[in-house]
């Protein structure tokens, strides 16, 4: 396999803090007994979510003097607000969030901060500057990355030509936008290149993306390329197409997460023409709330890096994962 090679990544997040913020009157000192760091998960509906959390947890057991306290919102921006109420009654040491959406979990962060507990926010940002860091995958950079391997597919710059689906993530989150805006960046150049939905939203889910492939096929006799915010929504449409014996016609599904047993090994058998690496932020997260704890400086922003997988170097990253 060549060796990999990481997209480059923007030095800052739009909307973040760029200076660490710690509540007044906190300080790291030691608890009795153990650190206690608790974990708000948005859902564990999606596939990259379970292994965030799989992510966190594997790297707790590096770390016996924390006890990580995780829960689980159900999908739902109330039940996570209400996670985060009971993890300050508990007297958490740190919060680390991944919000359903920005808006309505703010408020409880603001409280979280106000009861002097460091916030570190994973993949979606909130919206106050008072975080002490967030640490994220470059969705906008995904995006541009994802709307110029369209462009390729469809014909090159200038002569690229096609009708596109495109599935949104969560139209609420802020990663679902940034991937539209960089997609789009490049394939609105491109006159000969058609939209045929407007902003469909999957919710980052496969059976909703096959509902709304399952529509676009039946409006449309031809669709050349599927641009889906994830993995199990550009697979859904994959799915949708196949049952409609159409699938061979739609060469190109793109998708974004780059999970070993889903998107690289969707790649690898050619149902996705490529994927981007989207990197959880759990393991991360963990290491840095004991750096914080610690004592130690940490950055207001870490972003993750990206890759493209496509039937190059899928193999590769399967054997490496003992998937092949």
């Amino acid at each position: 396999m060549k060796r990999r090679e990481f997209l480059k990544l923007s030095a800052s997040i739009a909307g973040t803090a760029m200076v660490v913020y710690l509540p007044i009157g906190w300080t790291p000192a030691r608890s009795a007994g153990k650190w206690k760091v608790g974990f708000s998960q948005c859902t564990t509906l999606e596939p990259w979510r379970v292994q965030f959390n799989k992510d966190i947890e594997a790297e707790a057991k590096k770390h016996p003097e924390v006890d990580l306290v995780i829960t689980d919102g159900q999908d739902k921006t109330e039940k996570q607000v209400a996670d985060c109420e009971n993890l300050i009654v508990q007297q958490i040491n740190v919060l680390l969030i991944s919000p359903k959406e920005s808006a309505g979990l703010t408020g409880v962060v603001e409280k979280a901060i106000d009861a002097k507990i460091p916030v570190i926010v994973l993949d979606r940002n909130v919206d106050t500057k008072r975080i002490t860091q967030f640490i994220g995958g470059d969705n906008a950079l995904i995006g541009r990355a994802a709307g110029e391997y369209a462009v390729k597919l469809l014909g090159g710059p200038g002569k690229a030509q096609g009708n596109v689906v495109e599935i949104w993530g969560g139209m609420g989150t802020q990663p679902a936008h940034d991937r539209h805006d960089g997609f789009h960046l490049f394939t609105d150049k491109e006159p000969g290149i058609k939209y045929l939905l407007n902003n469909q939203s999957g919710d980052w889910k496969q059976d909703q993306a096959y509902n709304i492939m399952t529509t676009a096929l039946r409006n449309n006799e031809k669709i050349d390329l599927i641009y889906g915010h994830n993995d199990p929504m550009a697979y859904g449409a994959y799915l949708a197409a196949k049952d409609a014996g159409r699938d061979k016609d739609i060469k190109f599904i793109l998708g974004i997460d780059g999970l070993p047993d889903e998107g690289v090994t969707w790649v690898n058998k050619g149902q996705l023409t490529a994927t981007f690496l989207y990197a959880t932020p759990g393991a991360e997260g963990l290491r840095q709330a004991v750096k914080l704890l610690n004592g130690e400086k940490i950055e207001p922003v870490i972003t993750l890096p990206t890759m493209l997988i496509d039937k190059n170097n899928a193999p590769e990253i399967l054997k490496q994962h003992g998937l092949l």
